[in-house]
């Protein structure tokens, strides 16, 4: 039987970088672990998120874990975007959906597989951490998770994705106040002004989020609203019968 390549890339020697002339609190999040997986999404392991980032090691074939979360407001069904800070070490500056983040091996909780749960406990965390909605506003259980998608995307040169995204919507009201080392700007709009922001070649956005927009993004805002509740609020647990489970590779 062939090895994948994740799992002959997670026995080898991987290649590392110093990171001293990078902003000090991301490459302090850079020591994070993120889950190593297969093609096929099974756990195979645990690494810091600098060699995962690395174009060297993905190039191996290293591949982990994340979320990429879209929260919307319920009255008008936006989507809250962010635009990347500067100081973030890959794709700063591009505008992408709410949050993208990993699960990490660091937190027990964030490694349970059984109804998505790390992932979904992952996203609370990491929309306090990056636009300060607190985790309360975003309770675990109204996640809804709807695909995996495995996609491969350089940065810079030196940096990358190689990632199994687990793609989360969440509808509710919430509070932001964004961390600006993490964020430089953010804004809900809706399916037609992110069209519009698409069309402007002044934007750059997050390869993820064109991959996610290109195929998924829009078909399912549009269900949103066929789904509304009869106050006319959007809920993003409506899309629960459209769940596809399988590792879609883009």
């Amino acid at each position: 039987m062939t090895t994948s390549r994740a799992v002959l890339a997670a026995r080898e020697a991987l290649a590392s970088i110093d990171l001293s002339s990078y902003d000090a609190e991301q490459s302090r999040l850079m020591d994070e672990r993120c889950i190593l997986v297969d093609e096929q999404d099974n756990a195979i392991g645990a690494m810091d998120k600098k060699t995962c980032h690395l174009m060297e090691n993905i190039n191996k074939g290293l591949l982990h874990r994340a979320f990429s979360a879209f929260v919307f407001r319920p009255s008008d069904g936006k989507l809250l975007l962010q635009q990347r800070a500067t100081e973030k070490i890959t794709f700063p500056d591009m505008w992408t959906n709410t949050c993208c983040s990993h699960p990490l091996d660091d937190f027990e909780e964030e490694r349970v597989e059984k109804e998505h749960l790390g992932v979904r406990v992952a996203a609370s965390r990491k929309l306090e951490h990056e636009l300060g909605i607190p985790q309360s506003q975003t309770p675990v259980d109204q996640f809804q998770y709807l695909t995996r998608i495995h996609y491969l995307a350089p940065s810079n040169g030196v940096w990358g994705e190689h990632e199994v995204d687990y793609i989360l919507f969440f509808t509710g009201d919430v509070t932001v106040n964004p961390n600006v080392n993490e964020i430089r700007d953010h804004k809900y709009v809706s399916k037609e002004e992110l069209q519009a922001m698409f069309n402007d070649p002044a934007n750059s956005f997050t390869p993820w989020f064109k991959l996610i927009a290109r195929d998924f993004l829009f078909g399912w805002w549009d269900e949103l609203f066929k789904r509304k509740a009869a106050d006319g609020k959007i809920f993003a647990k409506s899309l629960l019968p459209l769940v596809d489970d399988r590792v879609v590779k883009m």
